[in-house]
């Protein structure tokens, strides 16, 4: 949203010219790269949000630990990247926007556009040095958990399994002899009551 505002803003009004002049300049001092690097920064980084949200949301699908862990990783250093670069242009627009000149626009056009930019530029540093701290801290929870290990361990090697392994039952007659029922723990008089046992 940050990075749709800054170029949003740069787009709209970033370009004002003079009563005497056709040609447009650039609001930032009249210099054309000050423009040009917020709308491309902006765009850029709108785009990588699409693309990380998509990653984001196709995390659970991926089965392969190694693409795990270079998904998680390329998020840190993609977050730390963009926080720079909306640092520099932070200071680049500020820099530009103070060095400007009143008779360059003496009407004041695209004032609010121009500060609009410069604050979510600032904005934008936070939101993407969170992003990197957020990532890091999945990282961290994968690399204790089993989100990146690479050790296969054997359900039936498990301690805490609450129950036997499952074993087949030619293996147990073989090991145990032919498998009866025991009687019932409360057996009852047969004879004084009339019925009879079966056997199975």
């Amino acid at each position: 949203v940050f990075s749709i505002v800054v170029f949003g803003s740069i787009v709209n009004e970033g370009y004002v010219n003079r009563l005497d002049e056709t040609q447009e300049h650039c609001i930032f001092n009249r210099n054309r790269n000050a423009c040009n690097y917020g709308i491309t920064v902006g765009v850029l980084a709108f785009l990588s949000c699409l693309l990380y949200l998509a990653l984001d949301a196709y995390f659970p699908q991926i089965s392969s630990v190694k693409d795990r862990k270079k998904a998680v990783l390329s998020d840190i250093g993609v977050s730390a990247f963009w926080a720079f670069l909306w640092f520099v242009g932070f200071c680049f627009l500020t820099n530009q926007w103070q060095a400007s000149k009143e008779e360059d626009n003496p009407m004041n056009e695209g004032g609010d556009a121009a500060r609009a930019a410069i604050t979510f530029s600032f904005f934008s540093i936070f939101t993407w040095v969170g992003q990197a701290f957020l990532a890091y801290q999945r990282f961290q929870l994968g690399a204790d958990s089993a989100l990146f290990s690479q050790d296969y361990m054997d359900p039936s090697q498990d301690s805490g399994m609450p129950y036997a392994p499952y074993t087949n039952e030619e293996d147990a007659t073989d090991a145990v002899g032919t498998y009866q029922q025991p009687p019932p723990a409360d057996a009852f008089d047969t004879e004084t009551q009339g019925y009879q046992t079966q056997n199975y």
